[in-house]
């Protein structure tokens, strides 16, 4: 966003996990009047996040949960980033397959903070909202698995992003 003049700190970045990035693009651009491309400015976002995806590592604290309850509890990804993006994190840090499925930005009209993508998986795998237990990186995750009914982990507890300002 620094090349078109545009302000998004770090905080703010963070501040807005779990909102799709054409959707924070356009809050961008529309809070300074400026007319962007959005799908182009969104396309070159989430390629300058592959060509960084060498430095994902996973947070064992999480994926130990999942690789000791699979095929005891249903479990899913319930993301508000886009499938194509989710799909290849799941699979770079080894659990490809391991989820009854996956929920992205693409398969509900609202986003966090609303539930829709809790609520959408948790329809997928057939277990009351009640049942569901969310792992989530963001206040506004936390917030959404509120407002589903679910029980939720503030994965922030256990590990913290590294920072890129001080």
């Amino acid at each position: 966003m620094r090349r078109f003049g545009i302000d998004f700190s770090e905080d703010r970045f963070y501040a807005l996990g779990g909102i799709p990035s054409d959707k924070i693009i356009q809050m961008l651009a529309d809070e300074v009047n400026m007319s962007l491309d959005v799908a182009a400015v969104t396309q070159e976002k989430e390629q300058a996040f592959l060509d960084s995806m060498h430095l994902l590592v996973e947070i064992e604290a999480i994926t130990s949960i999942v690789r000791e309850n699979k095929g005891k509890f249903p479990m899913a990804v319930a993301s508000g980033g886009f499938r194509d993006i989710v799909v290849k994190q799941v699979a770079h840090i080894g659990l490809e397959g391991w989820f009854d499925t996956i929920v992205t930005a693409e398969d509900t009209t609202r986003h966090k903070p609303e539930p829709d993508v809790f609520l959408e998986a948790a329809r997928r795998l057939g277990t009351a909202p009640a049942h569901c237990r969310v792992y989530e990186d963001s206040d506004l995750g936390i917030e959404a698995a509120r407002r589903a009914g679910m029980q939720w982990v503030d994965v922030r507890t256990l590990h913290r992003p590294r920072r890129i300002t001080a």
